[in-house]
């Protein structure tokens, strides 16, 4: 194997993404064996920019083989989604991957059907979430909904691939509505935390903050979380909400940074904007929130759970993995705005409780979200795709 290695490809639309959120993983599958490369945009977006400057270079930089792809999430452009089609393409037939790892929804489809077409051995899709195709309303979401449906069908119908979810909810609504076999699902949650890195300090001294972690779109509940806090302060609860992260021009749930400003100037809320140190972060925070509409698994939520920090975040896929109601935080209804204030003010109001819960959290981030159990799952899935497939080759 050392003298001729098996060739891993990683396909995803974000390079900065790579870094965050797979590296660990794929540093791991390199360790067992593989000559990994990496496929993903050279020209970073904006909110690439945010995440890791001059991510490719820092690719290249740590031993990944990388290949350069004009993919971008929020275009829908017939012509560059051609071009991309035709990149992946000579991409596949040049390298001839033993293995191919596709993440987001652009390289699932285009990379599975691309990926029958050259005859790959072995595929694992990873379906990170429904995201804004399946929550979006109106009669162009609905006929985008209809296209994307047939694509998947065609995409993960690879005869020896397994598609990953991030949670069971995700799973079941592709298996019911027939755009995957229930024999090539597993459920892995996420892409792991560290726990070294969000250790569990004693909350802070003075008023209460609570924080909400995400890019900052309406899907993700932050017009619910202004609507709550605005309640709260009414009411006269002393505590300080602040949003942590900057908007995405890509995704079309995007808010814009006047609407931002507009709600930071008028003391609402605080916009703290993006932020590199989410450690630091979590440990100045008291609660954690996000009331999302829909998740495959926040990794922002298992950082704040790793942290020993309390959560208050809504009942729907991918939020309700990582908190127990009543246990490590407290489950609200999605978009509803009041019960969302009911719950932060429970919380502010009760330190002893936030101390419990926040010692749950850490318990439950250790045996259900630690980097070493997301690799470990990601391996076994690795192996047993590889294996049938070097057997067809």
């Amino acid at each position: 194997m050392l003298n001729n290695p098996p060739r891993f490809l990683y396909v995803g639309n974000h390079a900065g993404y790579f870094l965050t959120h797979r590296l660990p993983v794929m540093q791991a599958i390199r360790d067992a064996g593989y000559e990994v490369h990496v496929a993903a945009p050279a020209e970073a977006d904006a909110l690439e920019k945010m995440v890791v400057a001059n991510a490719a270079d820092t690719i290249r930089s740590l031993g990944f083989h990388y290949h350069p792809i004009s993919i971008k999430r929020g275009s829908i452009d017939p012509l560059g989604e051609l071009r991309v089609m035709i990149q992946l393409y000579q991409i596949y037939k040049a390298l001839k991957p033993d293995l191919v790892y596709h993440a987001t929804i652009k390289p699932v489809l285009y990379g599975g059907i691309l990926a029958r077409v050259t005859h790959v051995p072995a595929v694992i899709s990873a379906v990170t979430g429904l995201g804004y195709v399946f929550l979006a309303t109106g009669l162009k979401a609905s006929l985008l909904r209809t296209g994307v449906k047939s694509a998947y069908r065609l995409a993960l119908g690879h005869p020896n691939m397994r598609t990953l979810f991030q949670n069971s909810d995700d799973s079941k609504v592709f298996i019911e509505q027939g755009l995957v076999k229930s024999e090539i699902v597993a459920v892995i949650k996420g892409s792991g935390v560290d726990m070294q890195n969000f250790s569990v300090t004693p909350e802070p001294d003075g008023v209460p903050i609570i924080v909400l972690p995400s890019r900052m779109l309406w899907d993700k509940g932050v017009g619910e979380f202004v609507e709550a806090t605005t309640q709260l302060k009414e009411a006269g609860i002393e505590a300080r909400f602040v949003l942590v992260g900057d908007t995405d021009p890509d995704n079309p749930a995007a808010i814009s940074r006047d609407q931002l400003q507009r709600w930071h100037d008028s003391g609402v809320i605080e916009w703290w904007g993006w932020c590199e140190n989410m450690p630091k972060i979590f440990r100045e925070a008291h609660i954690v929130c996000l009331p999302s509409y829909r998740e495959g698994i926040p990794k922002a939520l298992i950082e704040a759970a790793a942290s020993g920090r309390p959560i208050v975040t809504t009942d729907v896929p991918g939020c309700r993995e990582i908190v127990y109601d009543g246990e490590n935080g407290l489950l609200v209804r999605v978009r509803d705005s009041q019960t969302l204030a009911d719950a932060m003010r429970r919380l502010i109001e009760d330190r002893e409780l936030r101390t419990q819960m926040g010692r749950r959290s850490r318990e439950i981030a250790e045996s259900e979200f630690s980097t070493t159990t997301i690799i470990a799952q990601t391996l076994a899935v690795c192996a047993q795709v590889h294996s049938v497939g070097a057997v067809a080759r």
